[in-house]
């Protein structure tokens, strides 16, 4: 391989605060860690991608990947250790078996890391790989920088010391990228500190750094007042609101059960479709499709098409919500409401609330499922068949344009 990515998210949040560790707290409905592996898990230049996770986490990490696009090598996590230093040697030592020759590492709570950061990161070692070892990207120091007093007072207050010239000073930030093995023998060496970052490493070791510009909106997720300061930016990136409206009927036949969700519910009859005829779900992949411009089920899924016929229809809600995350977007809440006399759908709702969570990647606090009847009007009060309506709010990026809206589901 030529470049792998590491992505540090093994520590205890200690200073975050909150039940939730920093890397698995939601953003906008998803994980803060979620941003970050999908930028640089996309990046065509990065090969392979491993997260190296505190051991108690794993759970949190597994519930996270629904939050990803497909297509990213996601290597298999590694435990860290009690500092980030060590968190970040034990992974290097996890790649060396892929014979890297560079490597970039990241901060799991940096969200907002780009692909231009990367490319700038990369690119010194690439130009010139035989002085340089190592590239930060970083930004100035612009405000007055004061050395105080470590202990405030019980007021608060802390004596200033110190002015100090802020002239060649800089903020360093992630992603860093280093040639691989020269950054993982500088590791091994100094094995057992506690430096910041992995530049400070590589200086230790008498490697050459060089910074390149950062970006102010890749700040670093520390407390609870951060994580307000990302939602704010992530609201103001995602200006554009689209709605999408879904509308799907199945007709009842034989049969023991209905398939609603993606969850089977006992009922004297079934339903008749191409596929498992869960009519929730259909409707839910047109809303989702429609809320980007992106055509509708027909179009991705054909009936005439017998690769589908008897499929899941999660099949085709996950595909939707692929979609929508390949645009940039981000589907902020579902709303699907059942017709029909029977079955009742109250009873089942928690489980299918906790399914269509699931197929769609988002928590279930953002999906509403509701059962209402006809007062034995129509077909349906006439028990003749089911009907589901669903609504799909995502928040795309102002401006974005769908490209080739009608390609279609590349099969099995």
């Amino acid at each position: 391989m030529s470049v792998v990515a590491l992505i540090v998210a093994a520590g205890r949040s200690t200073r975050f605060g909150g039940t939730m560790p920093k890397p698995y707290a939601a953003l906008a409905g998803r994980p803060v860690l979620s941003y970050g592996l999908a930028t640089i898990g996309g990046h065509p230049d990065v090969d392979a991608v491993r997260v190296v996770i505190h051991e108690d986490h794993l759970p949190l990490y597994e519930q996270s990947l629904a939050y990803c696009p497909s297509g990213i090598s996601l290597l298999k996590p590694v435990v860290g250790g009690e500092e980030r230093q060590d968190s970040v040697r034990l992974g290097l030592d996890s790649m060396s078996p892929l014979s890297p020759s560079q490597v970039v590492i990241h901060d799991a709570a940096r969200p907002f890391v780009t692909g231009d950061l990367i490319d700038r990161v990369l690119a010194p070692l690439r130009e010139n790989s035989v002085t340089c070892a190592g590239s930060v990207a970083a930004l100035p120091v612009a405000d007055t920088v004061k050395r105080a007093e470590p202990e405030s007072s019980a007021s608060g207050t802390v004596k200033v010391t110190e002015t100090l010239d802020r002239r060649g000073l800089w903020r360093a930030q992630t992603p860093q990228a280093f040639m691989f093995d020269e950054i993982a023998l500088a590791h091994e060496r100094s094995a057992g500190g506690a430096l910041t970052d992995d530049a400070a490493v590589a200086e230790a070791a008498g490697l050459n750094v060089v910074l390149v510009p950062g970006d102010d909106e890749n700040f670093k997720i520390t407390t609870s007042d951060d994580l307000d300061r990302a939602e704010m930016l992530l609201a103001a990136r995602l200006g554009d609101v689209r709605v999408g409206n879904g509308i799907d009927t199945h007709r009842f036949g034989p049969g023991d059960h209905v398939v609603l969700c993606g969850i089977a519910i006992p009922h004297d009859k079934g339903l008749r479709g191409h596929s498992d005829a869960d009519a929730a779900l259909h409707a839910v992949t047109d809303a989702l499709l429609g809320s980007i411009g992106a055509g509708d089920i027909g179009v991705h899924f054909p009936p005439s098409d017998d690769e589908w016929r008897d499929r899941r229809s999660k099949v085709f809600a996950s595909f939707a919500a692929e979609r929508v995350r390949e645009a940039n977007g981000t589907l902020m809440h579902v709303d699907v409401t059942i017709v029909c006399e029977s079955p009742r759908i109250a009873p089942h709702r928690a489980p299918m609330q906790a399914s269509l969570a699931a197929i769609l990647g988002i928590d279930a606090s953002r999906v509403s499922i509701k059962g209402t009847t006809t007062e034995g009007l129509g077909f349906t009060g006439r028990g003749e068949g089911i009907t589901a309506v669903a609504t799909a709010t995502v928040r795309l990026p102002l401006g974005r344009i769908i490209d080739d809206p009608t390609r279609r589901h590349p099969g099995r």
